[in-house]
């Protein structure tokens, strides 16, 4: 075999540095976003249910719920007119019906979760990037899959895809025991420095997530079996791993199909008289509708893939475990 051309080496290196430096310049974008939060506002003032996973702020009234929440908290009013009409934009679409999902909604701070040049659109219809690959999901989607999940107090929650961490915050307001699963190291320690800094400046109930870097694809076994399972990612089937570890009983929301095109499925997890253990799904959007206007309701979502190791990166899962 003849040796390449010098200059054929010599381009086959250039494109060699240039992939490792794209790498590293990724990696240091993801390791920055900590310093790119927006920190709004101040410790609770002693407002009574204001500190802690009890904020309860008022459901009715914009004036009420603006002054309930500048007092406790000292948010923004411009933040906090903003969340105030998504909110009731995703009520009209259905996407909040409880008291429970509506008040976590109002309590999480999505703002503190965007980058700062995407703080203005925290409360847009629209997804926000927040770099390394990864989004936020837009505030309707969050809404109707939180509120499909039906989390209780004592539930036991599993989230895999901590992205910026705003799906994981919004189920602290819903149980204590939130379990979240991210597989991009760089993401993962930036987002546990951006809970750090809330955690310390007025937000001590996002100190009870717990938090690990790994593959989400095989959930989190040490702590299963959960009541809940949330997944953030698209794939084009359901992990056994999350099947196992989802509690008899336990709902597991999760975007499932080809690239761009996944559907919002809800699987309910039961054992029959006979003690055979049964998986139900059903398509979330669809879940409101008669039969007759099942398949109009059916709507198709785009989620950024769930991921998994080959040697140093992450890359898809789709068409493949």
């Amino acid at each position: 075999m003849r040796p390449a051309h010098p200059h054929i080496r010599l381009a086959a290196l250039a494109l060699v540095l240039l992939s490792a430096a794209a790498a590293a310049t990724n990696a240091l974008a993801c390791a920055r976003v900590s310093a790119t939060i927006v920190t709004t506002g101040k410790p609770a003032t002693g407002t009574a249910g204001a500190s802690g996973p009890d904020l309860s702020p008022p459901l009715e009234n914009f004036e009420a719920f603006a002054a309930f929440m500048e007092k406790a908290r000292g948010d923004k009013p411009a933040f906090l007119r903003a969340k105030w009409d998504r909110y009731l934009a995703m009520i009209e679409n259905y996407d909040l019906w409880r008291d429970k999902e509506k008040r976590a909604f109002l309590a999480s701070p999505r703002e503190e979760f965007s980058r700062t040049r995407d703080a203005g659109r925290s409360y847009a219809h629209s997804f926000l990037d927040i770099g390394c690959g990864v989004t936020i999901s837009g505030p309707h989607i969050v809404g109707r899959m939180t509120s499909e999940l039906d989390v209780r107090p004592a539930d036991r929650v599993l989230e895999i895809g901590t992205g910026s961490g705003y799906q994981a915050a919004l189920l602290s307001y819903l149980t204590p025991h939130v379990y979240s699963v991210e597989i991009i190291p760089s993401l993962s320690e930036a987002t546990d420095r951006i809970y750090t800094k809330l955690t310390e400046a007025k937000y001590a109930e996002f100190g009870r997530i717990r938090r690990k870097t790994a593959d989400g694809y095989f959930g989190w076994p040490e702590h299963a079996p959960f009541a809940k399972i949330i997944v953030t990612a698209g794939i084009d089937h359901i992990p056994p791993p999350l099947v196992k570890q989802l509690a008899v009983g336990g709902t597991m929301i999760i975007p499932v199909g080809p690239p761009g095109a996944q559907s919002l499925l809800k699987l309910t997890k039961t054992r029959s008289e006979t003690g055979r253990i049964r998986i139900q799904r059903h398509d979330i959007y669809a879940a409101k509708c008669s039969r007759a206007e099942n398949q109009r309701c059916k709507r198709k979502v785009s989620f950024v893939a769930l991921t998994k190791y080959q040697g140093e990166k992450t890359v898809s899962r789709w068409g493949g475990k």
